[in-house]
């Protein structure tokens, strides 16, 4: 298999995990077992796929706030409320981080430019 089938294979799965945490996270009747049971089945995904280096701030991201989640499900505190809202920040960070790429400059942004003389 090629090097960029690879990366994007283990870009894919690193998403998948990200997007169904954040949805366990943001459930209104949020249950700490559940969360811990299904963090650790999609974590067994990302077990099958062979790790890639990835050096984009976004994918940095993204591997921290897998590790942390998983870090928080292993051992974590009786109401996991602050830990909850520690994730849901930092999910909120990586989400701007993403989008900030999508943003495209004004082509002309130059000829836009007129003071009059």
């Amino acid at each position: 298999m090629h090097e960029k089938q690879l990366r994007v294979r283990y870009i894919r799965v690193l998403e998948k995990f990200f997007t169904r945490t954040v949805s366990l996270l943001r459930l209104e009747n949020f249950d700490k077992e559940l969360f811990r049971e299904r963090t650790k089945k999609n974590y067994e995904d990302i077990k099958r796929v062979k790790a890639v280096d990835l050096n984009s701030p976004y994918l940095t991201q993204l591997i921290a706030f897998i590790n942390k989640t998983l870090q928080y499900a292993e051992t974590s505190s009786e109401e996991f409320e602050e830990e909850r809202a520690t994730l849901l920040k930092e999910a909120n960070h990586i989400q701007k981080e993403k989008k900030r790429s999508t943003y495209k400059k004004d082509k002309h942004k130059k000829s836009k430019f007129d003071d009059g003389y």
